[in-house]
């Protein structure tokens, strides 16, 4: 089986036609926009000798409301959260609702050790630990004797 690098699984078609409309309105034209529409957290990943290392910046959030799942080869970090508030007042009524997810997969590398996978939620930076496997350690050379 092929090595695979921790990388995101996201992909975006990001080609343009420029005779076809509806991509006149693609969140690549109006960059402003997508900003506010698309939430998908940036991440670091980092690789040392004993793990990887993912830091995903997702402020304003409560611990409660994220979820890592590991699905076979594939870790998915993600939210989703409703608002909903209603004020009577003065004879008007206001209501408003808002609505936010997103969902980030990463290819998990073979020699992880998925029994071992920590994280913690601290200052809106979710760090996630996925520590390598410990390799077989050398055996002691030794000398065969030829019967």
């Amino acid at each position: 089986m092929e090595d695979k690098a921790m990388l995101p699984t996201i992909r975006k078609n990001r080609s343009i036609n420029p005779f076809y409309m509806s991509n006149f309105f693609d969140d690549d034209f109006f960059p402003v926009l997508s900003n506010i529409t698309s939430s998908i957290p940036a991440v670091n990943i980092k690789e040392d000798e004993k793990s990887y290392k993912l830091d995903l910046a997702i402020p304003g959030m409560d611990k409660k409301d994220l979820k890592i799942d590991i699905n076979e080869d594939i870790l998915t970090v993600s939210s989703e959260t409703k608002n909903e508030v209603e004020e009577n007042k003065d004879g008007y009524k206001r209501k408003e609702f808002s609505y936010s997810s997103f969902c980030r997969s990463f290819y998990i590398p073979e020699n992880v050790n998925r029994d071992k996978i920590t994280s913690a939620y601290k200052d809106g930076i979710l760090n996630i630990e996925l520590p390598k496997q410990e390799e077989e350690k050398a055996k002691l050379a030794r000398q065969i004797k030829i019967s």
